[in-house]
This record gives structure tokens, sequence and C-alpha cells, in this order.
């Protein structure tokens, strides 16, 4: 399981990094979505799939499974939310100030 999840990972990095290579803005945002879902499956994977029971203190002793991925991935959620909406303003205000999401067009525009 842990291989096929690795491979959906190198998938999903080598889309992000397609779209960061591309020259509208709003597919570079995307690529940013997607890479930060990339990763959050990376610190799930690399931590391990465990089963076991939920790490609640019980009489019972028995394998419990670790909260420290699934804490980790949590705030990596709320950051890449904070910094994907961010960008979609940055990308929107950019879009307003210039008529275009063209890199090649901002770069040019950056020169003048």
């Amino acid at each position: 399981m842990e291989i096929l999840i690795s491979v959906l990972i190198g998938i999903i990095f080598t889309v992000s990094v397609y779209l960061f290579l591309s020259r509208s803005l709003i597919r570079v945002v995307l690529a940013t979505v997607i890479l930060s879902h990339g990763v959050h499956l990376l610190l799930l994977t690399m931590s391990g799939l465990q089963r076991g029971a939920a790490p609640l203190l019980s009489l019972e002793a028995g394998s419990y499974t670790d909260p420290l991925p699934q804490a980790l991935v949590l705030t990596a959620i709320v950051i890449s939310f904070g910094v994907t909406s961010l960008l979609l303003v940055m990308a929107y205000r950019t879009y307003k100030e210039h008529n275009t999401d063209d890199l090649e067009q901002l770069r040019g525009s950056a020169d003048e």
C-alpha cells in the first residue's frame, strides 16, 4: 500500500512541477495547491501507515497509532489554506492592475 501511495505522490509532484512551468499565474497558484496536497500525503506515508487503536488512554494495553503525523498534516493544511488564499488575492490584484495573467507579459512590463 505504501508503494502505491508513493507512486501517487510522485505523480502529484510531477503534475505540480509541470504546472509551475506554465505561463499562467492561475496555474502557478494551482500548482502550489497540488504540491501542498502531495506534501500532506508524503508526511502521512513517511510516518508509516499503521493500524491500531486511537491514541486514547484506557485500561486495555494494545497497539496505538501515533497521533503526531495527523497533527502535522492538520497544521500543514491550515498553513497551505492561508498561503493559497494569499496567492489567490495576489493573483487577482495582479490581473486587475495589469489586465493579464501571462507571466512573460508581466516580466516585460516590469522591465519598462
